[in-house]
């Protein structure tokens, strides 16, 4: 199965609409009013609203543009629906071992909502790459920056599928 090339869970898709729809249907409009109120109080060379407020309204639509393209590319994948739960897919959360047997837990998710605090790695990354159809016992290499690193797959679990979960 060749996966979509901007895979994202439903959560990640739906946090990623919510913030859109945020900045576009609150933020945007506010700012849009602080910025004509600045604009009819005099000179707006020295106005910091007015220049606060333009600048902000460029950030904001520059990221609106920016979260537009990325839902526009996105395919949602549910994890729970995965078929094959022996082998390291989009959605895993799989406990890795290095050689000190040092174990930590990593689930592989979308670009787009990678978060390292929470141990949720982008599908493009090197550790996911070199994850991607690793199956319990696997020894997988990891080139980084610092110089490569082996890690075993000691675990590999799926979010169970919603007619199972009621």
């Amino acid at each position: 199965m060749k996966s979509p090339s901007n895979p994202i869970t439903p959560a990640g898709l739906a946090a990623m609409k919510a913030r859109y729809d945020h900045l576009f249907g609150t933020e945007r409009p506010e700012m849009v009013e602080t910025v004509s109120w600045a604009a009819g109080n005099g000179d707006r060379s020295e106005n910091g609203d007015y220049l606060y407020g333009k600048k902000r309204l460029r950030e904001i639509d520059r990221e609106l543009g920016h979260l537009s393209r990325r839902m526009k590319a996105a395919r949602a994948i549910d994890p729970a629906q995965q078929p094959d739960r022996t082998r390291a897919f989009f959605g895993a959360t799989i406990l890795l071992a290095d050689d000190d047997n040092l174990r930590q837990e990593v689930t592989l998710v979308g670009d787009d909502e990678q978060d390292a605090s929470a141990k949720r790695i982008g599908w493009s990354s090197p550790l996911a790459r070199a994850l991607k159809g690793a199956a319990i016992g696997d020894v997988r290499t990891v080139r980084l920056p610092g110089g490569s690193k082996e890690w075993e797959v000691m675990a590999i679990s799926y979010p169970e599928p919603a007619s199972a979960a009621a």
